[in-house]
C-alpha cells in the first residue's frame, strides 16, 4: 500500500525515476532507436534520422523531454511505399511464424515493462498505476489474441495494403500497440503516426522491441495535415484506423468514403450517467473517484450525470463526499526515498494549453449561468516545491452549463463532471443522448424494468446497469452509435475481421454511410 502523504509534507522525485534516468535506460536498452536527445523515425526497415526535431514538454513539470521528429509529406509517401513492399512479404509469413515472433515481442515488452510504464508518466502524465496498466493491457490483450487467432482467420487473407493507424496520445501502449501487434498477427504490415502531443517515446521504445522480433513496423511523426495524404488516402494503404476526436475524425471519414476504403475511427462522444428512480447511493460513492481515473482523458470517460429532479439532494450527497476525496498531484513524487510511488486519481492534463481551455470554458460557463458546485484546490495536491503545475486542473462540477457552452454539448477530456437536471423520462433521454452519439453510457435505477425499458433507447454502444462500462479488453465487441464512430467495430474476432478480407461481400458489423449493422 502507498503511504499517505498530505500537502504539509516536504516532497522529492523518487530516485531512479528522473527523465534523465529513463532517456539513459532508452539509450543503453535500444540504442538503434534512440540517439544522443531525440528519437529516430522508423521506415523501410530501419530507423532514419530525418524530420525536423520539435521542442517538446512534459506535462508532469514542464521540463524538457524528446519531442517528435516530423517527417514532410514527401518522405511520409516514401515511407507509406515502403511499407507496402514489407506488407506484400509479410502477408505470406505463415502464421505460426508470425504468432511466434508476436509472443518474442510481448516478453521483451515485459521485460521492459517498467521502463514502458516510465516513459508514460513522464510523457503524457499518467501516474504510475495507470500506466502500469496501460502497459499490461497491450501485452495481455495481445497474448490472448496469439491463443485464439487460428479460429479467427480461417477462411480470412491480409488486406492488400498496410494498416494505417492514427491515434491519439491517450493510451500509446493499450490501444495503439495492441492494435498494430494484433493487426500484424493477421498478417498485415502496420504504419503508425506517433501522437503529436505525447508518447513518442514510448511508442519508439515499443516498436524497437518489436522490430528486433521480425515485425514489420513503420513508425513516423509529422502534422495530421501534411501526413494525411499519404498515411490516409494513398491508395498502397489497405486500411486506416483512427482514434481522436470529431473533427478530424470527420475528415477521415470523407476521404476514405470517398476512396472506399477499409476503416475503423473511433471518435469523441458525451458518455452520460442516468440517475432515475435510484436509491443505492453508497454504491454511488464508490464508484465516483474511479471515474476520475486520468482525469478523465478517456474515450469512455463519463463527465456528465443527468439525475431525477427529485433525487438531486440525495445525489448531491452521495457525489461531493467522493470528489472530495480525489487525489492529483506529481506522479513521481514520495516523502521518503523507499517510499512507493503515490496512488493517484490523476496527474496533469496532457499540456498546459488543455488545462486553461478546460479553466476558461468552465469560467465561461459559470459567468453565463452555470453553478459551482464543486471547485477544487491545486494547494490539495501532492506537488514537489516550486514545481510548475501549469498543466494540472483540479476537479470541477457545475450543475446546468448553458447551452452555448462547449461543456453543455462535447466531451472536455479533463476532469470537470457537469450535471443535468430533468423531470420526466423523456428529458432524461434526450439529454443523455445530447451528442448524437456515444461510446459507452450507464443508467442507474433500481427497477430492473425501467432499465430494460430505457436502455435501448440510449444511443451508446455499451449501457451499463448501475456500473461505468470500458472500451473492453479480450473478446469485448467495442464501437459508437451515431458520430462516435464511422466503419468497423472492433473488440474480439472483430478487430481481426477489421483488417483481413472474408468472403465475398462480406458486410462487417459496423456504422457506415450506406448501413449500420450490430454484432
Amino acid at each position: 500500500m502507498a503511504p499517505t502523504l498530505t500537502p504539509q509534507l516536504t516532497l522529492s522525485l523518487k530516485p531512479g525515476t528522473a527523465w534523465s534516468d529513463a532517456w539513459e535506460r532508452c539509450l543503453a536498452v535500444a540504442p538503434e532507436a534512440f540517439q544522443d536527445d531525440r528519437v529516430l523515425n522508423l521506415w523501410a526497415g530501419s530507423w532514419q534520422s530525418d524530420g525536423r526535431a520539435l521542442p517538446a514538454t512534459s506535462p508532469v513539470d514542464g521540463s524538457p523531454i524528446a519531442g517528435p521528429p516530423r517527417l514532410d509529406a514527401a518522405t511520409a509517401q516514401q515511407a507509406v511505399r515502403a511499407c507496402l513492399d514489407e506488407h506484400r512479404v509479410w502477408r505470406h509469413v505463415p502464421l505460426t511464424v508470425r504468432k511466434a515472433r508476436v509472443s518474442a515481442t510481448l516478453d521483451a515488452l515485459t521485460e521492459h515493462r517498467e521502463l514502458l510504464a516510465l516513459l508514460l508518466v513522464w510523457e503524457i502524465g499518467k501516474p504510475w498505476r495507470l500506466a502500469q496498466a496501460d502497459v499490461d493491457r497491450a501485452i495481455d490483450g495481445v497474448r490472448w489474441y496469439v491463443d485464439n487467432v487460428d479460429r479467427m482467420l480461417e477462411g480470412r487473407s491480409p488486406l492488400a495494403g498496410p494498416v494505417s493507424n492514427i491515434a491519439s496520445w491517450n493510451y500509446p501502449m493499450s490501444v495503439l500497440v495492441h492494435a498494430m501487434l494484433v493487426q500484424a498477427l493477421a498478417g498485415n504490415a502496420v504504419i503508425a503516426k506517433a501522437p503529436t502531443d505525447g508518447g513518442v517515446a514510448c511508442l519508439t521504445l515499443a516498436s524497437a522491441l518489436a522490430v528486433r522480433e521480425g515485425i514489420p513496423i513503420t513508425l513516423v511523426s509529422g502534422s495530421g495535415g501534411e501526413l494525411s495524404e499519404a498515411l490516409v488516402r494513398s491508395p498502397e494503404i489497405g486500411c486506416v484506423s483512427f482514434v481522436g476526436g470529431r473533427d478530424t475524425g470527420a475528415r477521415i471519414a470523407t476521404a476514405v468514403a470517398d476512396l472506399g476504403k477499409r476503416h475503423v475511427l473511433e471518435q469523441e462522444g458525451l458518455n452520460t450517467w442516468g440517475i432515475w428512480n435510484y436509491s443505492d447511493w453508497s454504491a454511488l460513492t464508490a464508484v465516483i473517484p474511479k471515474l476520475f481515473d486520468y482525469g478523465k482523458q478517456r474515450c469512455t470517460a463519463y463527465p456528465r450525470f443527468v439525475v431525477q429532479r427529485s433525487l438531486f439532494a440525495d445525489f448531491l450527497a452521495a457525489y461531493l463526499p467522493a470528489v472530495r476525496s480525489i487525489r492529483l498531484g506529481h506522479p513521481l513524487a514520495v516523502e521518503q526515498p523507499g517510499d512507493p510511488l503515490p496512488e493517484l486519481d490523476f496527474g496533469p492534463l496532457i499540456n498546459a494549453a488543455k488545462a486553461k481551455e478546460l479553466a476558461d470554458h468552465v469560467a465561461e460557463a459559470i459567468s453565463r449561468g452555470a453553478v459551482p458546485l464543486h471547485e477544487g484546490s491545486l494547494s490539495d495536491g501532492l506537488f514537489l516545491p516550486g514545481q510548475d503545475t501549469s498543466a494540472y486542473l483540479p476537479p470541477v462540477t457545475l450543475l446546468n452549463p448553458p447551452p452555448s457552452s462547449p461543456l453543455h454539448h462535447a466531451e472536455p477530456f479533463g476532469p470537470v463532471d457537469t450535471i443535468v437536471l430533468v423531470d420526466t423520462e423523456a428529458e432524461l433521454l434526450a439529454a443523455m443522448n445530447a451528442s448524437n452519439g456515444a461510446l459507452v453510457a450507464t443508467l442507474s435505477t433500481d427497477d430492473p424494468a425501467t432499465y430494460a425499458r430505457l436502455s435501448p433507447q440510449i444511443r451508446a454502444f455499451k449501457v451499463g446497469h448501475g456500473k461505468p462500462r470500458s472500451r473492453g479488453d479480450r473478446d469485448e465487441l467495442f464501437g459508437g452509435f451515431g458520430h462516435s464512430w464511422r466503419g468497423a467495430f472492433v473488440g474480439g474476432e472483430l478487430l481481426v475481421r477489421a483488417v483481413t478480407d472474408g468472403p465475398p461481400g462480406e458486410r462487417p458489423p459496423g456504422n457506415f454511410p450506406d448501413y449500420h449493422l450490430m454484432p
